[in-house]
């Protein structure tokens, strides 16, 4: 085709199942085992077969969904279902499941399409977990070729359907990357991740529960997340980095608040188990702010803590950080 004609072409929008989290298309959704990776899609399954809410309030629009569980069996299912829907509640008629299914060399991926012709109302497949499911690598295939081919079935049905295929899968031991990228962290080659249309990690570290997405139709996000034990539920808190800096704000004036005297950052860094430099860097802005009182060079108090602060002549508190030296 001309690019011309290309360019006079009108294409619909990009279609949600959960807006500004997954679009149509293959989706890779990946994490550390046991970290919850199997509630967030069984929310996300009951959100979209009922136009209910998943993830705290994201209201999904209603569809058809299969769920295949090929780690589970019928009572492990039940029992989440029993905890993840309200007492009384009746269960998604659109929500279908299945804890067998065949590979993707043996007709798995046929048996999905057969799925949603026979459902004119689909909008999602989860598969739950992909080891389960991809094909066996053949001994000519190098492991990208094999990663890459294993999800670009899955994408072409997707991307010929319309409809969002969730794919769960693992991150790899240890720490990732050097470059720090958490979607480096996806088990296997990039091919993978490079054969789906978007990408979502669901990690843990010491700042707490972040899920990071990227792909070709969807705008990167880094949201912090908090599994609620009781509802066994994940709801977004907000983006990440604002919801980190109000966390380590917090740590910085309860350290200071249960302080006997004033504090150096280096002191408040270990009451509050946060990195030095991090903690210089918010003081800058927290005394400009008049959250933090600096007394003297390097020393800080709560603006609580008056008595900290008698005897000591005004014009000596910097209400003004201007550095983050001492």
């Amino acid at each position: 085709f001309r690019a011309s004609d290309l360019l006079k072409k009108v294409f619909p929008d990009i279609q949600y199942v959960v807006p500004s989290y997954v679009p149509e298309g293959c989706t890779i959704l990946a994490g550390r085992p046991k970290l919850g990776k199997s509630w967030l899609c069984l929310d996300i399954a009951i959100a979209v077969a009922s136009g209910g809410d998943c993830m705290g309030n994201v209201r999904c629009q209603q569809g058809g969904v299969l769920y295949l569980a090929l780690e589970d069996n019928e009572r492990r299912l039940k029992s989440r279902l029993n905890r993840l829907m309200f007492s009384g509640q009746a269960p998604p008629k659109g929500l279908q499941m299945a804890t067998d299914w065949p590979r993707a060399d043996a007709g798995g991926i046929e048996a999905i399409a057969d799925w949603i012709a026979q459902n004119s109302d689909a909008k999602l497949v989860i598969v739950d977990v992909f080891a389960m499911f991809r094909s066996v690598r053949r001994q000519i295939e190098t492991q990208y070729d094999a990663d890459y081919a294993a999800i670009k079935g899955l994408q072409r049905l997707a991307g010929k359907t319309g409809v969002a295929i969730i794919v769960v899968h693992h991150t790899r031991k240890g720490t990732g990357s050097d470059s720090g990228d958490p979607f480096e962290k996806i088990s296997g080659t990039l091919g993978l991740s490079g054969g789906a249309d978007t990408a979502i990690v669901l990690d843990r570290d010491q700042n707490g529960t972040t899920l990071y997405g990227r792909g070709r139709d969807i705008e990167e996000f880094e949201r912090a997340v908090v599994f609620d034990k009781t509802l066994c539920q994940w709801t977004v808190q907000g983006d990440a980095c604002d919801v980190r800096r109000t966390d380590q704000r917090s740590a910085i004036l309860d350290a200071l608040n249960d302080a006997d005297n004033e504090m150096s950052p280096t002191e408040i860094a270990d009451a509050a188990q946060m990195p030095c430099p991090n903690v210089r860097q918010l003081l800058v802005s927290m005394v400009k702010a008049g959250e933090v009182l600096k007394i003297r060079r390097g020393r800080y108090v709560h603006p609580s803590r008056t008595g900290l602060t008698k005897g000591l002549n005004p014009a000596h508190i910097d209400h003004n950080d201007h550095g983050s030296r001492g």
